[in-house]
């Protein structure tokens, strides 16, 4: 297993080269939990995660001859932009293999830090299939990017930041992917402080962590999409398992609306962009997976690249499911004025139109008349039944559009 001494070296190793990421209160976080929270915000790193550290600190320990023959890595996005960033510094090449679904953000990122791409499989475990394959064939020197002593060590240097910021925190709450970060988040923790907590936190879609703790042995489960494909590892670590079994206290899931709203309220309200997977564990204390109160909490956002269409969808999600946002399905007659007489009804309660569509043709409708679409901005749910109120009343036929 990895040993506190190891993660002390890694930082002496990397320190120059990696970002003291903040470690920032969160007023928001603290009212909604009643406990005093705060951000370890390692999406301000370079390339927008933690991953730099484990990846550097490998990188740093390979021989000359290792770094000679090349570097090769499979990742879903935030290992590749780790090591294609700092090989690149360091005048070493590198190949990455990422599955063939990974957001266009991360691979143009990878690409642009000097890696070559190399897109293959629907998923980690294919593509991670794929870079063996080529490092067998090329010669080259695998970089893993969860299962490797160097990683875990270069992961457990968040912990030694943050003992430092935060000298009095007691509970601890990260990301569970492969287990490369919480396993050396954990131990550098509890080897300082046994007292601290640790909680891990999965998707419920890739729960393999928690699914290899709970059963004792490993788990290999199906393949699931999910919002926090940074984390989507069908199967754990062989070194992170027992140290996960060693040093964490509890592992629990998450839902993807959940996530989803994580990141809009990190952006929202915190100001801090964060994709699904780094914002997996701020999910875990908003929506109470945590039965703390009153206790210093550090909840690592561990990564912020997330794709800019997936974050607008998201965005409107949550602006709907806030009730900021309406789309009603309306049946006009269709005659000069009709149209005229229904937007002086959402004018006079202050709904903003932003889209319309019109259709005489489907949805029901009867001949001489026709339906409209419109999505509007709300103030929230009561302006909403506000609004919807004043409709009915003016005997408009009407369905809300989910």
């Amino acid at each position: 297993m990895v040993t506190l001494q190891e993660v002390k070296a890694a930082r002496e190793r990397i320190q120059d080269s990696v970002f003291i990421s903040p470690c920032s209160h969160s007023e928001t976080f603290s009212q909604l939990t009643g406990n005093k929270v705060f951000l370890k915000l390692e999406n301000t790193q370079m390339t927008g995660s933690y991953k730099e550290r484990g990846a550097l600190n490998k990188i740093l320990t390979l021989t000359p001859e290792e770094r000679s023959r090349g570097l090769i890595a499979a990742s879903a996005g935030n290992h590749a932009q780790a090591v294609s960033y700092h090989a690149t510094k360091r005048h070493i090449c590198a190949q990455i293999c990422m599955p063939l679904a990974t957001p266009l953000n991360k691979v143009m990122a990878t690409r642009r830090f000097g890696a070559e791409v190399v897109l293959y499989g629907a998923n980690y475990d294919e593509a991670c299939d794929e870079a063996m394959r080529l490092c067998s064939k090329q010669g080259l020197t695998f970089i893993h990017p969860f299962d490797d002593d160097a990683v875990i060590a270069g992961q457990g240097t968040v912990a030694l930041e943050l003992l430092e910021q935060l000298p009095e925190v007691e509970v601890v709450v990260t990301p569970i992917g492969g287990g490369g970060l919480i396993s050396g988040v954990a131990c550098a923790l509890k080897e300082t402080n046994s007292k601290i907590r640790i909680i891990g936190v999965q998707t419920s879609r890739l729960p393999s962590m928690k699914a290899a703790i709970d059963s004792g042995e490993q788990v290999v489960l199906p393949v699931a999409s999910t919002l926090a494909d940074g984390i989507a590892v069908r199967r754990a670590g062989d070194n992170t398992v027992p140290m996960v079994r060693k040093y964490v206290d509890e592992i629990v899931t998450v839902e993807e609306e959940e996530i989803a709203s994580a990141i809009l309220l990190l952006l929202e309200r915190e100001k801090t962009l964060a994709e699904g997977a780094g914002a997996v564990a701020a999910a875990a204390l908003a929506h109470q997976k945590i039965a703390y109160k009153g206790k210093k909490i550090v909840a690592i956002v561990s990564g912020g690249n997330i794709d800019v269409s997936i974050l607008s969808r998201i965005i409107d999600r949550g602006l709907a499911k806030d009730g900021r946002r309406i789309r009603l399905r309306i049946h006009l007659p269709d005659y000069p004025g009709a149209l005229h007489r229904l937007t002086g009804v959402l004018a006079e309660h202050r709904a903003n139109i932003v889209e319309t569509s019109y259709d005489r043709t489907y949805f029901g409708v009867n001949l001489g008349d026709t339906a409209i679409d419109l999505t509007m901005e709300t103030r929230g749910s009561e302006h909403v039944e506000e609004l919807l109120a004043a409709l009915e009343a003016e005997k408009y036929v009407l369905e809300r559009i989910q």
